[in-house]
């Protein structure tokens, strides 16, 4: 039988105290797991990670953001107006980023089919020098990178569902055509960055593909875009390995941005990114946790993903769980489609069709 879905995690995540309020709170990893052992699911293990390396970390963070945060461990402070620190955060940071190069090395090495890394502090902000936007080290990116050194993986490809650009996914690669991102996020939104024109630089030209969106966009308009953008340049790029940032904050109950997409379209996003991965990565996909801030949407979504990952639960699947957070709000409503993809789809192919001519394919 192949080897079931991973997931990955560490209760010493939940050390993260980000204060009293906060968005990013260790609340969002207890959901989660709840959501997920509530559904009962087959063919699905559960291992914790060890930390990541200073080796690990330095591949992708440069030696003076490495020393500043290693300096914090053990410390409650602030590091910018979002991100701050308690005594167990620096040591979460470094296990989240092992549980996501645990996620792509156990599934690069065949012990796992696919896997899921359910880690805080999220990673796709923290740049190169600098943390940033709830961020200490970018887990992804160092998973992505670590597949790249260790030569299992020729094409990596990078899919950011997350409501925010993902800024340092795009620093670190930017040069670079081994490394592929797509960053699906809406604009104007923190962190500003994301413009449709940043394609990549040198080598890397093209290789980074930044659909910046404008709020409002649900399940039908995001499904259009997977459909005409993401597909066909993964089709294209043919990768040996997906990664995910799994971000489920433009979920339509989320508090911090303004998109619409439900459970179902996040479910829907990752079938299509599944998609890509079975035809040309021995269907080698992992997804990190990155943001989503309504919990019982974030809840919802990761175990809608999982179920994605290992469809095979018992019967029981259906049961609610005393565990899982309350439904606080009505069903998704069916939705009808957004005009606005059709009218920015042109700007898209104008900023990308001469580095992937499938677009053109797509009218």
């Amino acid at each position: 039988m192949k080897a079931p879905t991973l997931l990955v995690s560490d209760d010493a995540m939940l050390e993260h105290d980000t204060g009293p309020g906060h968005p990013e709170c260790a609340d969002r990893l207890r959901v989660a797991k709840r959501a997920i052992d509530a559904r009962g699911f087959e063919h699905v293990r559960w291992e914790a990670p060890d930390p990541a390396t200073d080796d690990d970390i330095l591949a992708v963070h440069t030696p003076g953001h490495l020393a500043h945060i290693a300096g914090l461990r053990g410390r409650a402070c602030a590091v910018d107006a979002d991100t701050t620190l308690s005594p167990g955060s620096v040591d979460a940071a470094y296990l989240a980023a092992g549980a996501a190069l645990h996620a792509a090395r156990s599934v690069t090495d065949g012990a796992a089919a696919n896997a899921f890394a359910l880690v805080r502090p999220p990673g796709h902000h923290a740049e190169p020098d600098e943390a940033m936007g709830f961020c200490l080290f970018n887990n992804i990116a160092i998973a992505a990178e670590d597949a790249r050194r260790r030569r299992v993986c020729d094409r990596v490809m990078i899919i950011d569902w997350d409501v925010h650009h993902a800024n340092s996914t795009q620093e670190v690669f930017y040069s670079r055509d081994d490394v592929l991102l797509i960053s699906l996020h809406q604009s104007p939104l923190f962190p500003g960055s994301g413009r449709l024109t940043d394609t990549g630089t040198g080598t890397g030209r093209g290789f980074t593909v930044n659909l910046p969106l404008p709020a409002g966009q649900n399940d039908t308009a995001y499904r259009w875009l997977f459909e005409q953008v993401v597909v066909p340049i993964g089709d294209a790029y043919r990768p040996d390995l997906v990664l995910v940032s799994a971000g489920f904050d433009a979920h339509a109950r989320d508090p911090l941005a303004d998109m619409e997409v439900t459970t179902e379209g996040f479910a829907e996003m990752l079938a299509m990114s599944r998609g890509i991965a079975a035809r040309h990565a021995n269907d080698r996909i992992v997804l990190v946790l990155e943001g989503g801030y309504h919990l019982g949407a974030l809840a919802e979504s990761v175990a809608a993903c999982v179920a994605g990952l290992a469809p095979k639960a018992r019967s029981d699947q259906g049961r609610p769980s005393r565990d899982e957070p309350p439904q606080d709000e009505p069903a998704d409503a069916p939705q009808t489609p957004s005009a606005a993809p059709a009218a920015f789809l042109e700007k898209f192919r104008r900023a990308h069709a001469a580095h992937w001519p499938c677009l053109e394919n797509q009218r």
